[in-house]
């Protein structure tokens, strides 16, 4: 049953604030895992999650890298998909005016924004924010700058807090920016992002990881290496989720190997307002439904009125 403003009635209040943005639940389906939606919808009304985040968009269109470009591993999944994206033009023009109904149903549209240079970054996410299309825009800053000797943006603070700048100059929509778990301290990452103008930080990133056939002595992924994501990266994920909501107030999305209602628990607990559901939609198309199923489930069986209680709740004494 749906009150007239389109949020469920039941015994669980499952809306969330995060930071400036509203959310009938808590969950979010990840950038890379979700391409932008359609194909999901042929199993499940989408409009039954918080929100999409749809796959990263580049300013021109990528093929991203040759296969094999992914490869199960143990607990998890390796990728190096490479970006591969139609480009901030046809994104605009033919798949985001799709999603239009959802938003109009309380579901939110974010957007992903990535890019190999500060003027990438700041040009497609000027067009994005421009569009009216996107609730959010989420900044994807674990790729490498390639005008400065290949080091990814986000591992270094001071880069993260150059092109989080230079990104909040064309954005006029709430930011949210996407740590890397690939650093030393992840606090002092988050710090600079927030400092720069981050609204709201998602974390974590894929780790990076390499698969090996030992039988023809050959890396598995084209690329050599790839991202790590899945349940082997959750007890990572939870750490640093738990480390920046200690160290800053800043709202965030936990993201790392949540397969379950349960585990969303846990990253809420941690001290996410909101989860990211990624590698759980590769092993099962219907995966993000089931956590926000599972999620009211465990609610209603903890006699917990509203999922906001769980929020930063862990008890460490």
């Amino acid at each position: 049953m749906k009150s007239q403003e389109g949020v469920a009635v039941g015994k669980v209040d499952m809306r969330v604030r995060l930071g400036p943005l509203s959310l009938k639940n808590p969950v979010l389906t990840m950038s890379g895992t979700f391409g932008f939606g359609q194909e999901y919808s042929k199993y499940y009304d989408l409009d039954a999650l918080g929100g999409i985040i749809i796959k990263a968009i580049t300013a021109e269109p990528r093929e991203g890298n040759p296969p094999p470009r992914i490869v199960e591993t143990s607990g998890g999944v390796l990728n190096a998909i490479g970006l591969q994206n139609p480009g901030i033009n046809a994104a605009i023009e033919k798949e985001l005016p799709s999603l239009q109904d959802l938003r109009h149903k309380g579901t939110l549209v974010i957007g992903n924004v990535s890019g190999y240079s500060l003027e990438e970054f700041s040009s497609v996410t000027r067009k994005l924010s421009r569009s009216r299309l996107v609730d959010a825009i989420e900044l994807n800053i674990s790729c490498p700058n390639v005008k400065g000797g290949g080091m990814a943006f986000g591992t270094n603070p001071e880069m993260v807090n150059q092109v989080v700048t230079e990104v909040r100059r064309e954005c006029d929509i709430p930011l949210i920016v996407k740590l890397s778990p690939n650093v030393t301290d992840i606090t002092e990452i988050a710090r600079s992002a927030v400092k720069a103008g981050a609204d709201i930080l998602s974390l974590i990133n894929t780790l990076s990881g390499m698969a090996i056939d030992a039988r023809t002595r050959r890396p598995i992924l084209a690329n050599l290496t790839g991202g790590l994501s899945g349940p082997a990266v959750k007890p990572v994920a939870l750490r640093m989720v738990y480390q920046v909501s200690q160290a800053l107030k800043v709202p965030l999305i936990g993201i790392g190997g949540i397969v379950s209602g349960m585990d969303a628990a846990e990253f809420l607990l941690a001290g996410a307002s909101a989860v990211g559901i990624g590698t759980a939609n590769l092993m099962d198309p219907l995966g993000s439904l089931k956590v926000v199923e599972e999620l009211e489930k465990f609610l209603e069986n903890q006699n917990i009125s509203s999922v906001s209680e769980l929020v930063g709740g862990l008890i460490t004494c």
